[in-house]
């Protein structure tokens, strides 16, 4: 037979939460959209900035070696500089388009010409933007985060060249003194970017002048803005579907995981029988392989649990025959003339055999009980008169004790045999018969509570051990000590209680009693209605 075998569990981390950190490998994919906005924002920068220094460059070179164009004292007179002027305002007008400003000084920078304005198309509101429906509804929920994340840009509303940018710009001291240069300055209110290039004007071996192209940055600003929108709402929808995902699978994975440890902690049932395992034993992946491996293992125990409990049925059997010869040999011998000493060692002989006629006698009771058991007839009977006519029968059975029977008025109906009720009484009285000291009598009482019967067994003596009160009703458990023991015991008594308990849809328990002073045996049994 198979006693209970006790898990202890210890404190981990679950398949749901192992899955959900590896879920945050995920986050990979933003990290990766992230830096590839921000590669493309910069491209994006260092393409507008060659494409205005090759403007500049352009502007330049159509004015360079051309002295009448920037009013120089080879040609001073006002009409003279006033058609320069307009060429050079004719020039950069072709070039000039929303959102880019050109203008041209002279070496005492005097605005020569300008072109254009900075005033570019109105850049889109955050989470204005969307690509489908389900990213329009995440955008749409997530747009107090996109205004508060992504301030709108701006466009710059000047329409003159600030004083502080002509006389303060280095971009544009660098070319006057010969070198191209470029800078980055804030626009009005500080909220706009505007990228200034500027360019020398070459007449002969002398700098008479400089070309600025400006350009706003807001077209590249709105156009980050928007990618950072999408790659945040289908992250979220990644995220969300793949946490979906893989909850589902976790949770329908630790399921059959849960279930297959059920099955497994049930394998062995409270009489020892071995059940086989259903739970996922047609899958075909690695929890399937594993349940068929346990249902293997559990098949082999069935086996050899079958073959244990027809040993004991075997050597009953092959017993019988040598100890009928021995005791007739015994009893040859007793009809015989016999000196002192050998009659000494008959007796001796004979009390041997009768421990061992017990101890197959016994062997052979639990293997039957658990026949009748399993196909032992049912009856309705009432349980008061079997409990009052096995207490009456104490009295000569165990003379040296006594026995008080408390009993309720109320019948107590049960469903099972009443033969082996009795036999389940036997038992616990003659353990309590054992176990109890002093002159205290062994109280015996038999109650109704909330639908149920409740056969209680108490007497005074020796507590329980602690380690012993989960496994008393287990087969071969026994808490008696040598001293105590005046004939053989298998610690089948308690074991046979059980059986005879669950047979009659029962539930057995043992505890000390509340003041220590002893033992009480509680039975409950459901009542037949």
């Amino acid at each position: 037979m198979a006693g209970t075998l006790t898990h202890h569990r210890l404190p981990a981390v679950g398949l749901r939460t192992k899955l959900v950190l590896a879920a945050l490998a995920l986050l990979v994919i933003p990290w990766a959209g992230y830096s590839y906005v921000k590669a493309i924002e910069r491209l994006l920068r260092e393409n507008q900035q060659q494409q205005l220094v090759a403007t500049a460059r352009g502007v330049a070179t159509a004015l360079q070696d051309r002295p009448g164009f920037m009013g120089t004292p080879a040609d001073g007179a006002a009409a003279g500089a006033r058609a320069a002027t307009d060429q050079v305002q004719l020039l950069i007008a072709g070039l000039a388009r929303p959102g880019l400003r050109i203008w041209v000084v002279d070496r005492k920078l005097w605005l020569v010409a300008v072109a254009g304005d900075l005033k570019g198309p109105l850049p889109a509101a955050p989470g204005s933007v969307t690509f489908g429906p389900l990213e329009g509804a995440v955008q749409a929920a997530l747009r107090p985060i996109y205004e508060r994340l992504y301030q709108r840009p701006a466009s710059p509303t000047e329409e003159f060249i600030p004083n502080d940018v002509v006389f303060g710009g280095p971009e544009i001291e660098r070319a006057l003194d010969g070198a191209p240069a470029w800078r980055r300055r804030p626009g009005p209110g500080g909220r706009a970017v505007i990228l200034s290039v500027a360019h020398p004007i070459w007449v002969g071996e002398s700098v008479v002048g400089a070309v600025v192209v400006e350009e706003n940055t807001d077209a590249i600003v709105s156009l980050r803005n928007r990618a950072m929108e999408q790659l945040i709402a289908v992250t979220l929808i990644a995220f969300s579907v793949a946490a979906l995902v893989l909850l589902l699978f976790a949770s329908r994975l630790t399921s059959r995981l849960r279930r297959l440890r059920d099955e497994a902690e049930n394998a062995i049932d409270s009489q020892g029988r071995v059940r086989a395992l259903v739970a996922g034993e047609h899958a075909r992946d690695e929890i399937g392989d594993l349940s068929r491996s346990f249902s293997t293992v559990l098949g082999r125990l069935a086996q050899y649990n079958d073959y244990l409990e027809n040993l004991a049925a075997r050597l009953t059997h092959e017993l019988r025959t040598p100890i009928a010869v021995v005791r007739s040999s015994l009893d040859n011998v007793r009809m015989q003339q016999m000196p002192g000493e050998l009659g000494v060692y008959v007796g001796r002989a004979e009390h041997g055999l009768n421990r061992l006629e017990t101890i197959l006698t016994r062997m052979g009771e639990a293997t039957r009980l658990e026949q009748v058991v399993r196909s032992g007839e049912r009856e309705r009977f009432d349980a008061r008169s079997v409990v009052a006519g096995c207490v009456a029968g104490y009295a000569s059975a165990y003379p040296q004790r006594r026995f008080a029977l408390k009993m309720t008025e109320e019948p107590v109906p049960l469903t099972g045999a009443p033969d082996l009720f009795a036999q389940m009484l036997d038992k616990l009285a003659a353990n309590a018969a054992d176990f109890a000291e002093g002159e205290t009598p062994i109280e015996v009482a038999l109650e109704r509570d909330s639908g149920e019967a409740l056969l209680r067994f108490s007497n005074t003596g020796p507590l329980l051990p602690a380690e012993m009160k989960d496994r008393l009703f287990e087969s071969m458990v026994s808490v008696r000590k040598e001293r105590r023991a005046a004939e053989p015991h298998l610690g089948l008594g308690l074991f046979i209680v059980r059986q005879i308990v669950e047979f009659h849809g029962g539930k057995a328990g043992a505890a000390n009693r509340p003041d220590g002073s002893g033992v009480v045996f509680e039975l409950r049994f459901p009542l037949a209605y």
